[in-house]
Formats: C-alpha cells, sequence, structure tokens
C-alpha cells in the first residue's frame, strides 16, 4: 500500500477539505504520467499489443485538459493495473506505474506511486544504481510549483514505497 494512514491536508483537493488547488493536481497528474512513461517501454516490450498501460497514462492527460471525467482516468488506471496482473518484474511494475498514473485524477497521492513503481521497474531491468538514476530523472522533470511538496511527501512516505526514494 503506498498511500499514507494519516492524509496530508496539502494533498487533498479543496474540493474534499485540502489545500491541493486543481492547478497543482494537474501537475501532480502530467509527472506521474511522465513517469510512468518513462518506463513504459519495459511493458510493452513484454506485451506489446496490450494497449492498457499506455491508455491510462494518456487518461491521466486528458483529464487535466478537461477532456476527460477523473472517474474515465481513474478507470483506466485500474485496468493499466489489471495488465500488471499475469505478469513479474520490470513489466509488471511499469503496468503499475501507468496505473498509478491514471489514478492520481482520483486521489493525488497517487503520484507518489507512480513514481515509485517506475523505479521499482528500472531497478528490476537494471539494478539499484539505475534506480537511483531514475529517481534523479524524475526530481528533475517536478514542476517548480509542486517540487518542494513532492519532496517532502517523498520523505514522509520513503518507507512505504520501498526506500525507493532514498536517492
Amino acid at each position: 500500500m503506498i498511500l499514507p494512514g494519516v492524509r496530508d491536508p496539502r494533498l487533498v483537493t479543496v474540493r474534499r477539505g485540502g489545500t491541493l488547488t486543481d492547478a497543482d493536481h494537474h501537475l501532480l497528474a502530467l509527472w506521474a504520467a511522465d513517469c510512468a512513461e518513462h518506463v513504459l517501454p519495459l511493458f510493452e516490450t513484454e506485451s506489446p499489443q496490450d494497449m492498457r498501460p499506455r491508455a491510462a497514462i494518456e487518461a491521466a492527460r486528458a483529464w487535466t485538459r478537461g477532456e476527460l471525467p477523473m472517474m474515465q482516468a481513474r478507470a483506466a488506471g485500474g485496468h493499466a493495473m489489471g495488465a500488471a496482473r499475469d505478469l513479474r518484474g520490470a513489466a509488471r511494475h511499469a503496468a503499475y506505474a501507468a496505473g498509478q498514473a491514471g489514478a492520481v485524477a482520483h486521489v493525488a497521492e497517487h503520484d507518489l506511486g507512480a513514481a515509485a513503481y517506475a523505479i521499482k521497474a528500472v531497478q528490476a531491468a537494471d539494478g539499484p544504481d539505475a534506480g537511483e538514476q531514475e529517481c534523479h530523472w524524475q526530481r528533475d522533470r517536478l514542476p517548480d510549483a509542486v517540487r518542494q511538496l513532492v519532496l517532502e511527501d517523498q520523505r514522509a512516505r520513503n518507507a512505504i514505497c520501498w526506500s525507493v526514494f532514498d536517492a
């Protein structure tokens, strides 16, 4: 489980009683989609005909543009996680990363799930050093408006995210 027991109000939307603006929620979803897309080839190499993870990433982006309702983006994320079910290793983690990216529309904290699974995918494919490089790649792409929030969240949830944010 990559979600915290107690939710940080900065990652809860204003509509749900938190302080996260729609603009920042969209930035988190786009960053999560970028993290998942970066490792998507690890899935597509093993399951080239299965479009569910790619569809979840596109759904996350479409949601940020107002082209797709939250429920459809979340459902696409669930379908991507279903694509992971029969797989192992890097391909499985890459599909989960895509699923988490799709779910950000519903719960912003899934952004860290997308990032963590992407790091796990790279670690499974190429080892711990590659995971550390992936973590740095992700951090380099954090939008300034949410950078500090994500870095603080990584520190707070690192233990429940397999300690992949130690880099």
